[in-house]
């Protein structure tokens, strides 16, 4: 029986012609967040927060992007 199974949430959906994937890197800490940043106002969208190489992969194929794609923003 399957009542305490963890649930895997779903990622909001972004249309890519407003929003493109981003990293958003500490300087001090290392910390990584995936990040939806709206193009004409700059705005982030705060998604993920991600700990492993396995957490970017997961964001990466949610999104459709590459990993090599994704801008990091300090």
């Amino acid at each position: 029986m399957g009542l305490f199974k963890k649930r895997t949430p779903e990622l909001p959906a972004f249309p890519p012609e407003e929003y493109e994937p981003v990293l958003r890197c500490s300087i001090c800490t290392g910390e990584q967040v995936a990040c939806m940043r709206r193009r004409e106002s700059g705005r982030l969208h705060e998604i993920m927060l991600i700990r492993s190489p396995e957490d970017l992969e997961e964001f990466c194929r949610s999104y459709g992007v590459k990993a090599e794609e994704l801008r990091k923003i300090y």
